[in-house]
């Protein structure tokens, strides 16, 4: 059977031109974002940086945005990872076939990017909303770019983008950086701070604009994470472009971000969860320690779900077979009310018919008894 929705037409994606040369665009629910970077004297062509590279699934669409901003057949000249969550690497090894480009991050953030190590389990306990939740099913596994991945210089210069800087801002993740251009003070904050709040499906589908705190189901380290808040708010940006949510800019923007770097405590760590009271430790080799899990209580939760749906269906099913039976009860009664009645009146007429018979036979018996009389008579 052929899909009805095959040849429907695609809903264009939105992509916003959030500051001089920089573009960003959604992939469900994170952000990819490419700088341009100049003109090639060679090409002819704009020069470009792809920041992160969204979930897996996505690459021609990445490639197809990339091709209509800065022309066909015009690969990046490198792609920079804020860091290495699923979200944000999910589509490197497609374009890496496609594209043969260097990627850089932060050397801390080198062994999730080689096979060295896997990240810190996820807390899905920070919070009720429904990404929260989802979460558990995340997957934190490291991939192996091998010697397509290289380091940040430790000089704070970002390779390929000339009037950037980058600034470790660790906490959702040990080697997260941010990128800043002064000359506009235009900052891309990653996962350091949001414009919507992650944790919320209703937040994540409407895009509403308002600063928050990183996505707390993936962050590690709140004492750090605080820290880096508080580094980014110092710059004084004009214009974020976070990791999720839509870009933010002007005197609301500003207002948000001081409000939360003086107030992260109240307004972005959870009251519960797995790292909130102690952090994972990392260094260049990888995780080190992690606290114990917090408890969760959704398994219950849904383990009582599951009985009482159970017991629901058992009694559904009693009743439905307690209602079936007392029909055919029924029925069965109003059937032999039925035969009773109907053998009730047939016991009369059969009665009728019998005393008429023998009335007759009386009468014959009588009649036949005068004529022999009067036979005998007269013969004599």
């Amino acid at each position: 059977m052929k899909n009805p929705l095959k040849n429907l037409p695609k809903k264009a994606t939105k992509v916003y031109n959030a500051a001089e040369g920089v573009y960003s665009f959604k992939i469900v629910f994170v952000n990819v974002i490419m700088v341009a970077t100049g003109t090639n004297e060679e090409t002819n062509k704009p020069n470009w940086v792809l920041i992160d590279a969204g979930l897996k699934g996505y690459s021609k669409k990445i490639m197809r945005i990339a091709a209509k901003q800065f022309g066909e057949g015009n690969p990046p000249q490198a792609i920079i990872l804020t860091h290495g969550h699923f979200d944000h690497i999910g589509t490197l090894k497609k374009l890496l076939k496609v594209w043969d480009v260097p990627v850089y991050c932060h050397r801390l953030e080198l062994p999730y990017l080689t096979g060295r190590s896997a990240y810190p389990p996820q807390d899905p306990t920070v919070d009720n909303g429904l990404m929260a939740m989802v979460s558990r099913v995340y997957p934190t596994d490291s991939i192996d770019l091998g010697n397509q991945v290289f380091p940040l210089p430790a000089s704070g210069e970002v390779p390929h983008m000339p009037n950037w800087v980058w600034h470790h801002v660790p906490g959702h993740s040990p080697g997260q950086i941010a990128l800043f251009r002064e000359s506009d003070r235009t900052l891309i904050s990653a996962d350091a701070f949001v414009t919507t709040k992650q944790e919320s499906a209703y937040a994540v589908m409407t895009q509403r604009r308002q600063i928050n705190g990183p996505p707390a189901y993936f962050t590690i380290d709140w004492l750090a994470a605080e820290q880096s808040v508080v580094h980014l708010e110092r710059l004084r940006p004009e214009v974020v472009i976070s990791g999720h949510g839509r870009p933010m800019e002007g005197s609301k923007m500003r207002k948000e971000l001081r409000t939360l770097a003086h107030n992260f405590q109240e307004m972005a760590v959870p009251e519960h969860g797995r790292y909130v009271e102690q952090p994972a430790t990392a260094d260049e080799r990888g995780i080190i320690d992690v606290p114990p899990p917090a408890i969760d209580n959704l398994p219950r939760v849904l383990a009582g779900i599951g009985l009482m749906a159970m017991a629901a269906t058992t009694s559904f099913l009693l009743f439905s077979r307690s209602k079936r039976n007392s029909s055919n009860s029924s029925t069965s009664a109003k059937e032999t009310r039925r035969k009773i009645s109907e053998r009730r009146e047939d016991r009369p007429a059969r009665r009728r018919t019998s005393s008429a018979t023998s009335v007759t036979a009386g009468t014959n018996g009588t009649a036949k008894r005068k004529s022999a009389a009067n036979k005998s008579t007269t013969e004599n």
